[in-house]
């Protein structure tokens, strides 16, 4: 089977998948959703963070091409040396995600993450700017887990298995975006290679109802491809991974280099 076909099938048989709720780990209750509330405690989490599906050890940089009806976009995700506490109390590792339109930088955006005794991978909040003319035009969408209201959310699950579904992110009317595992076993294949075994998920978010991503993941790589399914356009996928020397990504916003 070529590869066209072989990602519809894929994908056929995915997104039929039924999404149902599943216990979540140590805190022996259901993935949160929505505005569900959580307790969770500072001590239980780590900036180590070694999910098989995402592994973040600093250093590691990411390079993805996107397409855009605009142009091509080239995406720059690096695991920074830099941690930061946030409101919660969890010490959160920082991944600085760079977006630019050829020499132009058009969005630059620190994301928190931190890893729980299980292996799941929650997601604190980003700080983030988009760009114009070299001016910051916007900070829309950033948010910070404790502060006027921001919730944890889960970007990866420690076991993922099909019909998970959980919240990624939580700040009411800007942040609200939401996951589900469709798929543990699907193949595909991205510039930087072709993966069996990997992880499909679906994001949706009740803030824009019309768009829905697919993103799949690859054990010991992490995110290799994400596609526009609804609503939108739009294809974003691994070009080459890389290690880069301590420091790297500590910037402050605009400046990511």
């Amino acid at each position: 089977m070529d590869s066209a076909r072989r990602w519809v099938a894929v994908v056929g048989i995915a997104v039929a998948l039924p999404l149902t709720g599943c216990i979540a780990s140590r805190y022996d209750a259901p993935l949160p959703t929505g505005s569900d509330p959580v307790q969770l405690d500072p001590s239980d989490f780590t900036t180590n963070i070694d999910n098989a599906y995402w592994p973040m050890k600093p250093g590691t940089q990411w390079t993805y091409r996107e397409t855009d009806p605009k142009g091509d976009l080239k995406v720059v995700v690096t695991v920074t040396s830099d941690t930061k506490k946030v409101a919660d109390g969890i010490e959160a590792r920082v991944v600085r995600d760079s977006v630019w339109r050829g020499d132009q930088l058009v969005e630059d955006t620190f994301d928190w993450y931190a890893q729980d005794r299980d292996g799941a991978i929650w997601y604190l909040g980003e700080d983030t700017a988009e760009f114009e003319n070299g001016q910051i035009a916007s900070r829309e969408g950033s948010f910070e887990s404790g502060v006027d209201g921001a919730l944890p959310g889960i970007a990866l699950p420690a076991d993922p298995k099909p019909g998970m579904r959980y919240r990624q992110e939580y700040y009411a009317g800007q942040a609200e975006d939401e996951g589900a595992v469709l798929g543990i076993d699907e193949l595909v294949q991205v510039p930087y290679g072709a993966y069996t075994g990997a992880l499909l998920t679906r994001d949706t978010s009740p803030i824009e109802p019309d768009v829905e991503e697919l993103k799949f993941y690859a054990k010991g790589v992490g995110p290799v491809l994400t596609v526009a399914v609804s609503g939108e356009n739009g294809r974003e996928e691994l070009l080459s991974i890389t290690t880069v020397p301590d420091g790297t990504g500590t910037g402050p916003l605009g400046s990511p280099e």
